[in-house]
Order: structure tokens, then sequence, then C-alpha cells
């Protein structure tokens, strides 16, 4: 499988993100010609730089000030008339949506009456639409992306002076494993962030990748404290013979809440989306016991399950981390049995035999109806699929 990671250890941009897709090998003719499909009056200039003593691709972006504000229907107008391919523009389309749909949340008004400000701009247009395109250009199954740094400090706006992160890029990186810096600077802008999370899905600082080519683009700032660029390894998925992927571990310590809250706390996590729950009986301060509430979830579910932590346990503190797992493949199956056909699931290694596991509400189902040990009907599944596979 083809992967594409983003080491974002100083931030990313759009205009960031274009040069370090040229830099790992994107042909620049196609990229530019789509942009220049789009009819907007710029030149863009892509050449080869040292920034902070690293050789890296640099993209510069000329436009005319303009005092337009361009809403969602404007910027799809023009994206309708780029000679793009469906994918390409449909990926663009995204993007922009997605900034959109933030916009619309830290302001509390409907999607179409949204202002795209500094990213309605004719310089930013041209950095997504030439992503969209250098993306799909990339030829990459799977993107994947390390924790993101947003810098620090405050930033000039459309809206006046603004902390950073600002209001849409905080809303953007929502569940998005943030990393920390001392950097007084926007670091991730919100063009980069709707980038990036529109097309990661995996997010791991360690990615299990066999790098063939790396792309470096230079952003416009230069820090004392390290290199403003962005990497981008593209390469193979190491192949386990199984999946790997990212979860996170929401976790806490309780030694004052009744087994019956947890027991209700359970049910809430499971409802949310919770991937998995369960305790670990400790010993804690003073020897007193007390249980470790564990939960498995992906990263855009964080929030979510940790209002539910706090509301349910009143704990004072939940931990979180990120953990790699490795998966088996694993696939619906149908067994017919002498009850009838039983669900469950095939799961195995690649050069490893099948291994089916019956669902347990079906065979429980079956042992109360037929007044059989639980065990015994699981066994008789187990068989009836063992004589099927062969």
């Amino acid at each position: 499988m083809r992967v594409a990671h983003f080491d974002c250890f100083s931030g990313i941009s759009g205009d960031m993100t274009l040069a370090a897709l040229f830099d790992a090998g994107v042909p620049t003719e196609p990229v530019l010609a789509g942009i220049a499909s789009l009819g907007l009056p710029i030149q863009i200039e892509v050449e080869k730089v040292r920034k902070g003593g690293f050789a890296a691709t640099q993209i510069h972006v000329e436009a005319p000030e303009q005092d337009e504000e361009r809403h969602l229907p404007d910027v799809e107008q023009i994206l309708s008339r780029g000679q793009l391919t469906p994918r390409q523009r449909e990926l663009a389309l995204n993007i922009f949506r997605r900034l959109a749909h933030a916009e619309a949340a830290v302001h509390g008004m409907p999607i179409e009456r949204v202002h795209f400000h500094e990213v309605g701009a004719l310089d930013s247009i041209a950095d997504i639409a030439g992503a969209a395109i250098a993306l799909d250009l990339l030829g990459v199954d799977r993107f994947t992306s390390g924790s993101v740094p947003t810098g620090s400090g405050s930033v000039k706006c459309a809206h006046g002076v603004m902390p950073v992160p600002t209001p849409a890029t905080a809303e953007l990186l929502k569940g998005v494993p943030l990393r920390p810096t001392t950097i007084k600077s926007e670091l991730t802008t919100p063009t980069g962030a709707a980038i990036l999370t529109t097309i990661v899905r995996d997010w791991t600082d360690t990615p299990a990748m066999t790098v063939e080519r790396i792309g470096i683009g230079a952003g416009t700032k230069d820090f004392r404290e390290q290199p403003n660029i962005l990497r981008l390894f593209v390469g193979e998925a190491r192949d386990f013979g199984s999946l790997i992927d990212v979860v996170w571990v929401l976790e806490t310590n309780l030694d004052d809440v009744p087994g019956e809250v947890i027991g209700y706390c359970f049910e809430r996590l499971l409802a949310a989306g919770a991937l998995d729950v369960f305790t670990i009986p400790i010993q804690m301060k003073k020897q007193r016991p007390g249980v470790l509430l564990s939960v498995l979830a992906e990263a855009d579910k964080l929030p979510a399950l940790e209002d539910i932590l706090f509301q349910e346990t009143g704990t004072l503190g939940v931990r979180r981390y990120e953990a790699q797992r490795d998966k088996l493949h694993r696939e619906a199956c149908s067994v017919e049995t002498p009850w009838g056909p039983v669900l469950g699931k095939l799961s195995w290694r690649e050069g490893r035999p099948k291994q089916f596991t019956p669902e347990y509400e079906d065979c429980a189902r079956i042992a109360r109806a037929q007044q059989r040990p639980l065990l015994e009907v699981f066994q008789i599944v187990q068989q009836a699929y063992l004589v099927k596979s062969r």
C-alpha cells in the first residue's frame, strides 16, 4: 500500500503543503496548469531554497490585493470552471467545505453566509486547488500525520488580533493530537489544518512504512529555534501480515465511585462510540482500593468521551495517550447449523489459517431456546464452520 506521512513538527500551511508535494516528486507542470485554468490573476514561482540549513522547495504566489469577500458558492464557482479532474475538484471542494463548516461553527451562522476572509483570497484558493491536484497526482492510498503544533502568541486577522490557534484552526483540529511548542508565531494556518484533516485518517508520530522519498516544503518564516519546514515521507506501508492503526487511550483512577455508577458510565461510553471500556483493580494512596477505568477510542470521539467521564465519575483528571495497535484481518461470516444460520467473525494473519468466532448473542439465544449449555452450542457452531470450510 502506498502511503504518505506528514511530519508537521514546524506546522503546516497551504503553500508549505504544495511545496512539499513538489519536492517529493509531483510534477509542477500539470499542477500549475490546473491552477491557471481557474482564470485567477495570479503568478506562481517555484524555487529551490535553503531553509534553516536544509534544502527545500518554496512557492511564492503573487496576487493583487482584493477587498472582495467570497462565500462558499463563490469558491465553488471558481473551482467548477477549472480544468481539474472530478477527483481533484471534489478534494478541493471538500477542503473548502471543511473550512466553511469550521467558520460557521465559530461564528454561529449558516454555512452559506460564511465569509472566507484570508482563506478566500486568491493566493489561498491557488494553494488549496494546487494541493488538491498534487495530492491526487502523488498517487498514494493513505495519508497519515504526526501530532500538530499550532504555535503560540497572537496573530492579526480580519477580526482583529486573535490568540494562536485562531478560532477556525482550533475548530478544525478538534480530536487531532497537538504538539506543544514555545514558538511565538502561528505555525498551523486554517488552510493547512483543513488540508490535513480532510485527507488524514491515522495520527501517529511513528508510521509503519518504508520511506522512498522525502519532500521538504519551506514556509515563509524564519525561527531561531527550528527550521520552518514541512516534511512529507512517501513510501510503502510495512506489511506485518495484519492491520496497523492508531487508537487513543483515556484513563482515570477512581476510589470513591459506586459500582452502579461505573456500570452506567460504561453504557454511556460505548453508546458514544468508545471502541472498548474496561476496569482494573488498583491500590491507591493511603492503601485505598480503587479502579482504573480505561477507554479505547478514535481521535474524533475523545472530546465527547472525556465529557462523559467527568460528568459521570466526578474525576478530577483524565489521562490520554496514543497507542499503535496491530489488528488481525476480519470479516463477517454466517454458518448454517441445526438451529439455522449463526453469525460470526473470521480473523487471520497473512499466511495463517482463518479462525472462526461465533457471535455470543446468536449462541446465547440458541442455548436458551434449546436448553443446552452455552459452551456446547459454541462447539457445535464451530464444528459446523470447520465442515463448511473443508
